[in-house]
């Protein structure tokens, strides 16, 4: 199993979740109906710098093995982030099931966890496609 585009994927989506909480925290509270303070921008902005920390981490990582073995520590991180929030985002979903605009990170965050939860725990072949 080649996993370069499930690695760039992963990288870009979270590059763009990074930069929006990071760039623009205000913006994203008062969106969220949240009250706009100084710590909950702060930890906005902190949020954002581990979302740009995780893409790092894939795109450099874009071209190792992933899998099995092999690079065990980066499938594992990844895994365990997109399951979490699968189910924190789920189980917010299902007590307020008219606010449709989580319907879509929701699916994208449990298709990723699927990927991760297969690279990390099942078995296929890996190789590197150069």
């Amino acid at each position: 199993m080649n996993t370069k585009f499930l690695m760039i994927s992963s990288s870009i989506f979270m590059c763009l979740i990074g930069i929006g909480c990071t760039f623009a925290p205000e913006e994203i509270l008062s969106r969220a109906g949240l009250q706009i303070q100084e710590l909950s921008t702060l930890l906005i902005q902190v949020l954002g710098a581990l979302y740009l920390s995780f893409a790092i981490l894939n795109w450099t990582a874009k071209s190792n093995l992933i899998g099995g073995i092999y690079s065990k520590p980066v499938s594992l991180g990844n895994f365990l982030h997109f399951v979490l929030v699968t189910i924190t985002l789920g189980k917010y979903y299902s007590n307020h099931l008219s606010d449709t605009l989580l319907i879509m990170p929701l699916t994208i965050y449990f298709v990723f966890a699927v990927a991760f939860g297969l690279v990390s725990f099942g078995r296929h072949e890996f190789y590197k496609k150069t």
